[in-house]
C-alpha cells in the first residue's frame, strides 16, 4: 500500500487505501447539490402536466419518504462510515448476496445516468458553440472530470462545492425574482396575472384528481435520484459523526426550498396548463422575468447542473467499484489506490465507459432512451434495500445488546416499514402506468441477470469475503 505523502490528510481508519479529505464544508454542499438537478430543471415540466398543481403534495410526501430513507442511511453511515456506504452495508446485514445486488445496480443506474449527462454537456455547449463536434466538449468534459477525479478526493468536493453554489444561487434567484412578481401582479401572457390564485383557478388545486398525483410520484422519485451519494462520502470524510448529520439533517428544508417553494412560484407565475414541457420550465419564469439573456443564464446553469452529475457519478461509482472489489463482489484491480488516497483504477473504469457510452449515443441517438429508465427502478430498489439493511442492523444490534446511537431513525421499526410501504406503492405504480412499466420490466430483467452472474461464479468470492454478522468498529475509532 503506497504510504502517505507529507501534509496529507489522515487515512481511513477503516480502510487505510482511503484519505479523509472531505470538510465539513464540502459535505454539506454535495447534499445541496445532489438535491438539485436536470431532474429538477427539466424533470419537474412532466410532472406538472401531469398533477397540476397537486404536483406540490407528490413532491412534499416524496420528500418526506427521501428525508427518512436518508436518515436510516445516515445512521448507518455515522455508526460505520465506510467508502461502499449501503452496498457494504447490506453485504454485512443481509448477506453477500444482497451487496453484490446492491452494488451493481447503484452502479449500473449511475453509469446511464453519467453516459446522458456527459453527452448533455455537448449539447449545451453546442448552444453557444453551433455547428462545433460534439465529442470535442465530451472529451474536454471527461479529461476535465478525470482530472479532478484522479488527484485527490479534496478535488471532487472543492469542485461539488462550487458547482453547488451556482445551482443553489440559481434557484434562490428564481424564488426571490418570481415572489417580486407576484407581489407587483404581473401577467404572464397579458391577461392573467401572477399570484397564488393560480393554483386554483385551472381546474382546481388536484385538476387531474388523486390519479395525477399518484402518477406524478414516480416521475418525482427519479428528481430526487443521486441524494444517496452523501453516504457515499462517509469513508472520506474528515469528521463523518458531526457533517453527516449536519448535512442530512437539512434535507426537509432542502425539499420545501428547492422542491416544494420552486413549484409554488412557476405555477404561480405560469399557469400550470401553460406548462408546455417542451422547454424546461424555467425558461419560462427567466422569460417571465425578463432577464436579459435569460436563455444564455439558463443554459449556463443546465450545464453547471450536467458538470456536476458527471462529476458525482463519478465519484460514486469509483468508491463503490472499490468497496465491492474488498468483498470480492468486483475484480480486485480496483482496489488500486493512488500515493494520494484515490481509487484511480476505478475512476479510470468510469471515464472509459463515459467514452464509450457518449460515442454510442452520439452515433445512435436513441439506443439509451428505453434502457434509460432503469434509472428510476434501481432508485426505488436502492431505497429499499438500504430500509432493509438499516432493520438487519437494528437487529444485529440487538443481539449484542446495543442501543441505538444519537442519529438514530426516528420511529424505528414503525418509520422503516412505512416508508417500504410507500416505496412498494410507487413500484405498484411504474406497473400500473403503461409508460413507466418498461422500466419495471427492464429493472426486473436487470436482477435476473445479476442473480444469475451470482451463481455462475460471483457466489463464492461474495463468501469468501462474507462479513455478515461482524459489528463495526466504535464510532469513535473512526475519527
Amino acid at each position: 500500500m503506497a504510504h502517505t505523502p507529507e501534509g496529507a490528510p489522515a487515512r481511513s481508519a477503516t480502510d487505510p487505501g482511503l484519505q479523509r479529505g472531505l470538510s465539513t464544508r464540502h459535505i454539506v454542499f454535495i447534499a445541496l447539490g445532489t438535491a438539485i438537478g436536470t431532474g429538477l430543471f427539466y424533470g419537474s415540466a412532466p410532472a406538472i402536466q401531469t398533477a397540476g398543481p397537486a404536483v406540490i403534495l407528490a413532491y412534499a410526501v416524496a420528500g418526506l419518504a427521501v428525508f427518512m430513507v436518508m436518515r436510516a442511511l445516515g445512521e448507518m453511515a455515522v455508526r460505520e462510515p465506510v467508502s461502499g456506504s449501503f452496498g457494504a452495508y447490506a453485504h454485512r446485514y443481509l448477506g453477500p448476496f444482497a451487496g453484490f445486488v446492491t452494488g451493481w445496480t447503484y452502479v449500473f443506474e449511475l453509469s446511464i445516468v453519467v453516459i446522458a449527462d456527459v453527452t448533455a454537456v455537448a449539447v449545451y455547449m453546442q448552444f453557444w458553440y453551433p455547428g462545433t463536434p460534439a465529442w470535442l466538449w465530451i472529451g474536454a468534459c471527461i479529461l476535465f472530470i478525470g482530472a479532478v477525479n484522479l488527484t485527490h478526493v479534496g478535488n471532487f468536493g472543492e469542485l461539488e462545492f462550487w458547482l453547488s453554489i451556482v445551482k443553489v444561487v440559481a434557484i434562490l434567484g428564481m424564488i426571490v425574482g418570481g415572489l417580486i412578481l407576484m407581489v407587483m401582479g404581473m401577467s404572464y401572457d397579458g391577461q392573467t396575472s401572477a399570484g397564488l390564485h393560480n393554483l386554483v383557478d385551472h381546474g382546481g388545486f388536484m385538476p387531474e384528481g388523486l390519479t395525477g398525483v399518484l402518477l406524478a410520484l414516480a416521475i418525482v422519485i427519479f428528481s430526487f435520484g443521486g441524494i444517496e451519494t452523501i453516504g457515499i462520502t462517509a469513508g472520506e470524510a474528515k469528521d463523518a459523526s458531526g457533517a453527516l448529520p449536519k448535512a442530512i439533517n437539512t434535507v426537509p428544508a432542502r425539499i420545501l426550498i428547492f422542491y416544494v417553494g420552486t413549484m409554488v412560484v412557476i405555477m404561480s407565475l405560469v399557469p400550470w396548463n401553460k406548462v408546455s414541457g417542451q422547454n424546461s420550465p424555467f425558461v419560462e419564469i427567466f422569460d417571465t422575468l425578463g432577464i436579459p439573456f435569460a436563455p444564455h443564464i439558463l443554459n449556463f446553469v443546465v450545464l453547471t447542473a450536467a458538470v456536476s452529475a458527471v462529476n458525482a457519478c463519478t465519484y460514486s461509482i469509483g468508491r463503490l467499484l472499490y468497496a465491492m472489489a474488498g468483498d470480492g463482489h468486483a475484480p480486485r484491480a480496483f482496489r488500486t489506490v493512488s500515493d494520494r488516497g484515490v481509487p484511480w483504477a476505478a475512476v479510470g473504469l468510469v471515464l472509459a465507459v463515459m467514452v464509450v457510452g457518449a460515442l454510442i449515443n452520439t452515433f445512435m441517438e436513441d439506443v439509451f432512451v428505453t434502457v434509460a429508465q432503469v434509472a428510476t427502478f434501481a432508485v426505488v430498489f436502492t431505497w429499499t434495500m438500504i430500509l432493509m439493511t438499516h432493520r438487519g442492523m437494528r437487529k444485529t444490534m440487538a443481539r449484542h445488546g446495543e442501543s441505538p446511537g444519537t442519529f438514530a431513525l426516528p420511529g424505528g421499526a414503525f418509520t422503516t416499514w412505512a416508508t417500504t410501504a410507500f416505496i412498494a406503492l410507487v413500484i405498484g405504480l411504474l406497473a400500473w402506468d403503461p409508460q413507466s412499466r418498461q422500466a419495471l420490466v427492464i429493472g426486473v430483467v436487470w436482477l435476473a441477470v445479476l442473480t444469475a452472474a451470482w451463481f455462475l461464479g460471483a457466489r463464492r468470492h461474495g463468501h469468501r469475503n462474507a462479513r455478515t454478522g461482524q459489528m463495526p468498529l466504535a464510532a469513535e475509532e473512526y475519527r
